[in-house]
């Protein structure tokens, strides 16, 4: 059976797989000083527009912990939704290990607004606060919502207005552009986004994620921050070769359209069904979803998936670049059926 628990369980695209074989043909230098290196950054500037800096990493909290030390010092705080990855599922590392102060925000769907984020701009200049600094946004968010270009500029004008930056988790940043329908760099270039996790693991990669700096002012220290958080790989051609394939003839925004397709698609299967209710529209590829505990403990002993929320029944299922409708079909079957039973 496929898994929907998430999309981290996939395997490798075979365009991808191929990559990382070809890449292993001879020897090349180390630590990004090789030809793939440097054409997988030539790629991702091509897509954004300019020349920023990108720094390859190997994992979506690496990606996010290089951004955040970067941007910061000890004494700043970095604003976030109540949701983010940052502050839920990266075991306190941007405390630890950047050693900034986070400053979670609740919010009804995942995303900040700007008259939320005002709610933690103070204090400026009072040396008993931590002084906010960074903006942290996730695209699509945790709750699989998305942000507008707008909406995005909105807060990227927030933070330059007190000299603070936005950053973007971009984990499932392809699922966002191939929903939304606008370019990379309509969405996070021309927007003043000024630093990028750009995902792939989630979407077909095997392993890494890239940190694009879009003001160099941003990026003075990456190199070294980035050598300090144990990021900097010496084959850092495997990771690079990656994207190169995933960035090819648009193969990351073909199987990131697909599997958001299969998201809507089980969510049009789900509707159909009574004793179970979807939380949010589906606007990426996930769905979240509220049912009895009773109905939730069987299923799992087909499917594997998670708890989003405990004490309201709702959780998570994730649909994946591989998944297909004969997949969905067979798990809303079996919803179905055990629903019907009580």
């Amino acid at each position: 059976m496929r898994s929907f628990g998430s999309d981290n369980h996939s395997g490798i695209h075979p365009q991808i797989l191929a990559a990382i074989t070809a890449a292993n043909s001879d020897h090349d230098f180390a630590y990004g000083d090789d030809a793939v290196t440097t054409r997988a950054t030539k790629a991702l500037q091509a897509l954004f527009g300019g020349e920023p800096d990108v720094y390859f990493v190997f994992n979506g909290t690496g990606a996010n912990l290089l951004a955040l030390k970067t941007l910061t010092r000890s004494f700043n705080a970095v604003v976030c939704a109540g949701t983010a990855h940052i502050c839920v599922d990266e075991c306190g590392a941007p405390e630890a290990l950047a050693g900034c102060k986070l400053l979670a925000i609740d919010t009804p769907d995942g995303k900040l607004t700007p008259e939320l984020v005002r709610t933690r701009l103070h204090g400026f200049g009072f040396q008993h606060h931590a002084q906010p600094k960074v903006i942290s946004i996730s695209q699509p968010t945790e709750l699989g919502t998305l942000y507008t270009a707008g909406e995005i500029r909105a807060l990227a004008d927030l933070a330059h207005e007190h000299d603070m930056f936005l950053h973007v988790d971009g984990a499932r940043f392809a699922n966002a552009v191939a929903a939304l329908g606008i370019t990379p760099k309509a969405m996070i270039a021309d927007t003043g986004v000024d630093v990028l996790s750009f995902g792939g693991t989630k979407n077909g990669m095997m392993v890494g994620e890239a940190v694009i700096f879009f003001r160099p002012e941003c990026a003075r220290a990456a190199m070294y921050e980035r050598k300090q958080l144990t990021q900097l790989a010496s084959k850092m051609r495997f990771i690079a070769a990656q994207f190169e394939a995933y960035l090819q003839d648009d193969l990351w925004l073909q199987l990131a359209a697909h599997s958001n397709e299969m998201a809507n698609y089980m969510a049009s299967g789900i509707r159909k069904l009574d004793g179970v209710t979807l939380t949010y529209q589906p606007q990426a590829n996930g769905l979240f979803a509220v049912m009895p505990r009773e109905a939730i403990e069987r299923l799992r002993k087909e499917y594997f998936f998670y708890d989003w929320d405990e004490e309201r029944n709702e959780v998570r299922w994730m649909c994946s670049f591989d998944t297909t409708r004969e997949d969905i079909d067979r798990f809303i079957a079996a919803l179905k059926r055990i629903l019907s039973h009580g």
